[in-house]
């Protein structure tokens, strides 16, 4: 691992320690009081969710054009952590949405996309594990699809009416709201780097694993 690594994972540990307190300590929202305080997971989950769809789209895109195996490595990372963060973001979400809205689900156009990214990012592990030969430039072109459907989910809040509020919201945030819900973010961003990193690591290793079983057989 590289000498970064160790630091980073003790900083993120930190973090992770810290946070909590922060979210403690921050107001209750007026209307939605305490559930409301999910909104410091919930987000954070589903930037990471989105930045994960982004990372496997590029990585695969640099793959189908170049064929570099690290970008396949890279890609196949990322598509896992947007499973990972994916759960947790469609998890979060229905908890807070009982409370503060009603309902558990609504069918609207972000909580749709947003599941149907999570289902492109699921299909893209599924065929790589049972695709057999080729399934790799398969898994590349439905991780194009995935990434193309990032900013829809992103801006779908700004032209159709959802349960969500625009994207305008949370730069306005006051200071009190703010603080706790950027210290989580990067929080779950240092989280990412981390767990990228490592499952690339597990790939490479794996990789020279394979190469050494071949010349064994030649």
């Amino acid at each position: 691992m590289p000498s970064w690594f160790t630091p980073l994972a003790a900083l993120c540990a930190l973090m992770f320690a810290t946070a909590p307190i922060l979210i403690a300590q921050a107001p209750y929202e007026s209307t939605m009081g305490l559930v409301q305080k999910i909104f410091y997971v919930h987000l954070p989950s589903a930037w990471m969710f989105l930045l994960a769809a982004i990372t496997c789209g590029i990585a695969s895109l640099r793959y189908l054009f170049r064929g570099d195996p690290r970008q396949d490595r890279l890609a196949w990372a990322a598509a896992e952590l947007a499973v990972l963060f994916g759960v947790l973001t469609l998890v979060t979400g229905p908890l807070w949405a009982r409370k503060a809205w009603g309902v558990w689900w609504q069918w609207d156009v972000r909580l749709t996309s947003s599941l149907m990214g999570w289902m492109v990012a699921v299909a893209y592990l599924l065929l790589r594990r049972y695709g057999g030969p080729g399934s790799d430039k398969l898994a590349a072109g439905l991780a194009l699809f995935g990434i193309v459907n990032v900013p829809f989910v992103y801006i779908s809040v700004n032209y159709w009416r959802t349960i969500h509020p625009t994207t305008n919201v949370v730069p306005t945030l006051p200071t009190s709201f703010g603080v706790p819900l950027w210290f989580s973010a990067v929080t779950f961003l240092l989280l990412f780097v981390l767990l990228l990193r490592m499952r690339v690591r597990l790939e490479e290793q794996r990789a020279r694993v394979d190469a050494l079983y071949l010349s064994m057989d030649s």
